[in-house]
């Protein structure tokens, strides 16, 4: 069981700012499966902060 955020969840645009890369390149890891873990809410994408940072800091290691 996972424990509520009080974070506000990422739109693609704020996970695009967060690394610095273009928002296509998301959309691109998201049909690789090769990115950070999205959610769809209604029609669009959302991520988790800590998953987005999680994934950041495994690549990056």
């Amino acid at each position: 069981m996972t424990t509520p955020t009080t974070e506000r969840l990422w739109s693609v645009t704020d996970v695009s700012a967060f690394l610095g890369i273009p928002v296509g390149t998301l959309y691109q890891w998201r049909h690789r499966r090769t990115g950070p873990r999205a959610s769809r809410v209604g029609r669009h994408l959302r991520y988790d902060p800590a998953d987005v940072r999680a994934w950041f800091t495994d690549k990056a290691a």
